[in-house]
């Protein structure tokens, strides 16, 4: 029987005019896994201080990378779904979605569902678990899934911040660029330290030393280990590297340090030169290519930096087509054998 496998990215609004900014904006910040206020507070921050004045500005970064294709996010994300759709031949059928925009995650299960696709495995590309990405993909994967009328036998892929083929994917990116005296500046997408601190278990985070090791569900430990091992990899030393967070909203705390003022600063600290990385995508997009590539590029330079290397993300490299390939042919295969050991009883 022929499986599905659903590739989820967080999304991009339709196109740079404002109306659809705006529209992808207010689905985005909706979600209470992403702004994780009570209902009041959220909305009040979302109609009040970010919807009347942050599309217009959202819409004129989009610009700046916007290309024939669309969105570079989307663009990426379809060529990945083709080029491992291409690996796994016609046992398994590749769809992408998007966990806000277009295409959706409903109209993806619908699709699976009206050719027979019944078995699906899903991977949120998300490398770091957070409750605001990959929580928050699945929980609607799951709710889209339970309004089908014939709901579709899902299966979900964990954070694969340390699967080796993950690693070694961007470690064949970074290695070209490695050169005497720049720092390597692993750069993570930030969240507010309060959803850390909620999804820690025994109530002890500290955001300190307890990173050194791997909870579950410690975004800033899964952030650090990919970091840590990727450097390993890289044979740098603990001066020739370190790790940061970026695209904060707000003023609350969020996850330090900053990769902007760290920009900033560098210089003044002797560095300047910087290789800038960002292992929490495997897209290029809003947040690595203007974010990044642009803005924070200017701002090294201003500040007195001499060099800026900006290292892409894993869009299509093959090793990383190959290491979601052999995600979904291990998680379809494991539920096949499954489905093969049970008995009348229908339980193993």
């Amino acid at each position: 029987m022929k499986s599905g496998l659903l590739l989820i990215n967080l999304g991009s609004p339709d196109s740079t005019s404002v109306g659809d900014v705006r529209r992808y904006l207010r689905e985005f910040l909706s979600d209470p896994d992403v702004i994780d206020l009570p209902a009041l507070g959220r909305n009040l921050l979302l109609y009040g201080a970010i919807l009347p004045f942050r599309p217009r500005k959202s819409a004129e970064a989009y610009r700046t990378i916007w290309t024939e294709s669309g969105s570079p996010l989307i663009d990426h994300t379809r060529k990945l779904s083709e080029s491992v759709q291409a690996i796994l031949g016609t046992e398994v059928e590749v769809k992408m979605a998007m966990r806000y925009g277009n295409p959706s995650i409903a109209s993806a299960l619908r699709q699976f569902r009206d050719a027979g696709i019944m078995r699906v495995h899903c991977i949120a590309l998300y490398p770091q678990y957070s409750t605001a990405s990959m929580g928050s993909t699945y929980k609607e994967v799951m709710r889209q899934n339970s309004r089908l009328q014939d709901p579709l036998f899902l299966s979900t892929e964990p954070a694969f911040y340390c699967r080796s083929g993950f690693l070694d994917a961007w470690s064949e990116i970074i290695r070209p660029e490695l050169a005497p005296d720049f720092r390597v500046l692993f750069s993570f997408h930030g969240i507010p330290e309060r959803q850390v601190l909620k999804s820690s278990h025994d109530g002890h985070c500290r955001l300190g030393d307890c990173c050194n090791t791997i909870p579950d569900f410690c975004y800033r430990a899964q952030c650090l280990a990919t970091a840590r091992t990727v450097a390993d990899r890289l044979g740098l030393k603990s001066d020739e590297w370190e790790m940061t967070f970026q695209s904060r909203l707000g003023r609350t705390p969020w996850l330090k340090p900053y990769t902007d003022l760290r920009l900033h600063d560098l210089p003044g600290e002797g560095v300047r030169k910087v290789i800038v990385v960002s292992p929490s995508f495997v897209a290029d997009c809003l947040e690595t290519l203007e974010e990044l590539n642009i803005r924070a590029r200017e701002d090294f330079l201003a500040a007195g930096g001499e060099e800026f290397r900006f290292v892409p993300s894993l869009n299509q490299s093959p090793a990383w087509v190959q290491e979601l390939a052999d995600m979904a042919h291990t998680a379809l295969q494991d539920r096949v054998q499954a489905h093969e050991m049970k008995g009348p009883s229908g339980r193993i």
